[in-house]
């Protein structure tokens, strides 16, 4: 009789992180790879946040604190979310977590009962439905389609949506695809939503920052002021300040549902890293100048991406609005066979291949839900990316 508990056989591990790892063994055992699996900036954490945390060392502030955050960093929250947002929130509404997965975890942990549902476009980043799935809740899949930008329609949403919904979850510019919502675009999914009292609403804004060319950033409260009171707007430092591994993540939302939240990190984590939240309160209140440089960079190596990748027979990968990720068709490859004699048939019989035949590690699409199709981060440097291309390149250009 096994030990572990029931639930785990309804969830799957991170297949990102599983692909990193096993890229990581490979390289580990001389081979060459190149590594296009990672949501991960390759920039250093900028200098004046890393001065502020020696700072935070030095003064002695590496003690517990709050269970959801310093006020200083909630205080720098509620900024930034006038700043950047134009929404009024106070301390009270704010709850600070281990990463921008905690908190969308423990609101999830806070709301679901078994037989609530909660509608989540597809494609999505991997750990959302598995977190519902940990929580008792029902993950209900909207298919995006390639033909739409990967971007979901009023009509999808509305078709998605039944008396047992509880949340829907919003990823813009998303996870895996880069694909960026228009005010427009979203303004007829809020439509949506205020005819449908019962379902909140979960804006994962993580990329915020990260948009391109004439691509406004714009979130759901932000866009519909109705739905001030039943969205949980969430977001975090990890990407665009470049401080992944510092884990700080937000959410800012009704204080009955930030108190729950705050229950359950108080009886599974208690507080981030100390440390991690004085550096915090430095690149939320500090100087954002560097964003945009940034963002020049990833718009060069993403333009670089789609080039490459459109050049080959076989694959479609649209432009994306934001991220740093693309998300390209495979379906004119599909059926075809490798140098090596296999075939492929799946988005991950091709993510295998191309890792064993070039060394190029980049995720397949089932792991996201929509095939098929694989992710590539571009956040990496040009010589890599230019590099990994001209294999993949290589690689399809052996396909029989």
């Amino acid at each position: 009789m096994s030990i572990l508990a029931d639930t785990l056989s309804r969830v799957k591990p991170s297949p990102t992180m599983a692909i990193t790892g096993k890229a990581a063994e490979l390289k580990a055992a001389g081979r060459d790879v190149i590594g296009l699996s990672a949501g991960e900036p390759d920039f250093d954490t900028p200098e004046n946040i890393r001065q502020a945390a020696h700072e935070a060392i030095e003064n002695g502030k590496t003690r517990y604190t709050a269970v959801d955050g310093i006020a200083e960093l909630k205080q720098a929250i509620c900024a930034k979310l006038k700043r950047d947002n134009g929404l009024d929130y106070t301390p009270q509404q704010i709850t600070v977590g281990t990463g921008g997965k905690q908190t969308l975890y423990n609101a999830l942990m806070a709301t679901l009962n078994p037989g609530d549902e909660v509608v989540i476009p597809a494609p999505y980043w991997v750990s959302y439905p598995d977190m519902v799935l940990l929580a008792g809740g029902t993950p209900v899949i909207a298919e995006a389609q390639l033909e739409n930008s990967f971007k979901l329609t009023a009509d999808q949403l509305e078709a998605a949506i039944t008396p047992k919904t509880k949340w829907f979850i919003f990823n813009s510019p998303s996870n895996p695809t880069g694909a960026g919502y228009s005010h427009d675009e979203l303004k007829a999914l809020t439509d949506v939503l205020m005819r449908h009292p019962h379902v909140w609403v979960m804006s994962d804004d993580m990329y915020e920052h990260l948009a391109y060319g004439d691509f406004e950033f714009c979130t759901p409260a932000q866009v519909e002021p109705a739905l001030y009171d039943r969205t949980l707007t969430c977001n975090g430092v990890s990407k665009a300040y470049a401080m992944t591994g510092w884990r700080i993540g937000y959410a800012a939302g009704p204080q009955e549902l930030i108190a729950g939240m705050r229950k359950i990190q108080s009886q599974s984590t208690s507080n981030p890293c100390s440390v991690s939240q004085w550096a915090a309160v430095e690149a939320l209140n500090g100087p954002q100048d560097y964003l945009a440089k940034h963002n020049e960079m990833f718009v060069r190596r993403r333009d670089l991406v789609v080039a490459m990748l459109n050049e080959i027979e076989g694959i479609q990968c649209p432009t994306p609005e934001g991220a740093f990720y693309v998300y390209p068709s495979i379906s004119g490859l599909i059926g075809k066979t490798t140098a090596s004699g296999k075939t492929i048939e799946t988005d991950e019989d091709f993510a295998t291949a191309l890792l064993e035949d070039k060394d190029v590690a980049v995720v397949f699409g089932a792991a996201f839900g929509l095939s098929p199709n694989f992710r590539v981060s571009y956040a990496t440097s040009d010589a890599a990316l230019k590099e990994a291309c001209t294999r993949i390149q290589d690689f399809c250009a052996k396909l029989t």
